[in-house]
């Protein structure tokens, strides 16, 4: 699919790219949104930056006004006007459709006479007016314009005046044209109002949802994506992601898990997480990285390793190869050939349990990181709650990963922030340099990455349970 970049900055993130070539896309918002301007930033930067000369079509400013209120961007339109690039067109909505319907008629020629490929019209709410007693010609005259401007392939904004937004009333406009983008203007914090724009439909685009943030700057519309939080300084190099086995999951984390970073997973008992953490262990094994994991109470090794067979990873045979470690807090038997593998420290308490991490795990860790060998640690935080307790936890947290960071080893971590408390929760994700939530809303599970360390936040995507390897898809 071909696209039109509008070159706001944001806005082709949003749309993945830009608006497909030949829509009819409807800008909706209140007075003081910024409709006018972002409609003529579209045309300017089509010319400037593509090449794709336009036309602006007004019913109720004249040109000069436009001129005018343009220039304080920097947005010389007249020059453009004389280059043969761009159209301001003043002129009534009777007069246009008149015009649109007439073979060789004055729209054909300013399209053809300067090869307009896009096109602004402010504003569409006027069309109304034409036949205010009669719905049947109103829609007739709309489907008129949609048809018109497919008919010369041109990419086409359409402002409008805000509908009621309060009602259960849909505009006709909104099932005919391609798009719609809202403008709104909404009080915040009672001491200044807020600019947000959000695209609620553009057909043929996979967008970005949500309410996003903008400005009016020196140089026109800027928006922040609703997505986009403060990013760590990281090194972003496709050798330094770790693949976690679900091609979907990788894609939204742009590539993988950052080596050498802190992940919470952050689930609860409803939710379907085993499959996620399984693929992810099966990964590095099969990558052949070394491998801590902290067991968890509802998961005994026989169980894991079942998991991670049908995950195509051999936990036996890197076990052998002496790549896996775990740490276990209950008195479970272990397969017989397994000791070295498995620690106990059930019967150990806090301060024990530190000195076994300090002088007999650690310099294990140390000496193979010597020998360039890339460590991953897994463990479910609950379990260490659960043994040792949420005091042990904000006491040991925060040096263990200061830890594994200072080591260059990749650690992810289970946790329900839910059943842990507000205050808990937030220090564990402040430790951390990315989180995956994962929850249940009636029959359906949701994934969301709700901090990263390059600061995208993704939107909620739907699990699906799969019977194919990797048994996960999102959607």
């Amino acid at each position: 699919m071909e696209i039109s970049a509008s070159g706001i900055t944001g806005l082709d993130k949003i749309l993945g790219g830009g608006f497909p070539k030949g829509s009819a896309i409807i800008v909706e918002g209140a007075p003081g949104t910024g409709k006018t301007t972002l409609g003529i930033q579209f045309l300017y930067n089509g010319i400037q930056q593509h090449d794709e000369h336009g036309i602006f079509i007004t019913f109720e400013e004249f040109p000069d006004q436009i001129y005018m209120d343009m220039n304080k961007f920097g947005w010389d339109l007249q020059a453009l006007e004389r280059q043969n690039k761009l159209r301001i067109v003043s002129i009534s909505p009777e007069t246009l459709i008149d015009q649109m319907l007439t073979a060789n008629g004055l729209f054909e020629q300013m399209v053809e006479e300067i090869g307009c490929r896009r096109i602004v019209i402010d504003s569409i709410s006027l069309l109304r007016f034409l036949n205010m007693d009669d719905e049947v010609k109103g829609r007739r005259i709309l489907y008129t314009l949609r048809n018109v401007l497919r008919k010369f392939k041109l990419t086409s904004l359409l402002i409008q005046e805000q509908s009621n937004l309060n009602s259960d009333y849909v505009p006709f406009e909104h099932y005919i044209f391609d798009g719609l983008i809202r403008l709104s203007l909404k009080e915040h914090l009672q001491l200044f109002r807020q600019r947000t724009l959000e695209v609620l439909k553009m057909r043929g685009s996979n967008i970005l949802e949500g309410e996003h943030i903008y400005r009016i700057v020196e140089d026109g519309i800027y928006l922040l994506l609703a997505s986009k939080t403060a990013a760590d300084i990281q090194d972003v190099k496709s050798d330094n992601r770790l693949k976690t086995g679900i091609a979907s999951l990788d894609d939204i984390l742009g590539g993988g898990l950052d080596r050498g970073n802190i992940y919470m997973l952050d689930t609860n008992s409803k939710a379907n997480y085993r499959n996620i953490i399984t693929s992810i262990l099966a990964e590095r094994i099969k990558a052949g990285d070394q491998l801590l994991s902290v067991l968890s109470s509802i998961q005994s090794l026989e169980e894991l390793a079942e998991l991670l067979k049908l995950h195509h990873a051999d936990l036996d045979g890197a076990v052998k190869d002496k790549k896996v470690y775990f740490i276990e807090h209950y008195n479970r038997p272990a397969p017989a050939d397994w000791g070295s593998a498995v620690f106990h420290v059930n019967d150990l308490e806090n301060d024990k349990y530190n000195h076994f991490l300090r002088y007999e795990l650690y310099p294990r860790i140390k000496n193979d990181l010597k020998h360039n060998r890339n460590w991953f640690v897994y463990y479910d935080l609950n379990a260490i709650i659960n043994e040792r307790g949420t005091d042990y936890v904000l006491r040991n947290f925060a040096s263990e990963t200061a830890y594994a960071r200072s080591m260059g080893m990749t650690v992810l971590v289970l946790c329900n922030f839910k059943e842990v408390g507000i205050n808990v929760a937030s220090f564990l994700e402040r430790s951390c340099n990315g989180v995956l939530k994962t929850w249940v809303d009636g029959s359906y599970q949701y994934l969301q990455i709700t901090k990263a360390s390059n600061g995208d936040i993704s939107k909620p995507y739907l699990l699906e349970n799969s019977e194919e390897f990797p048994y996960i898809r999102l959607i």
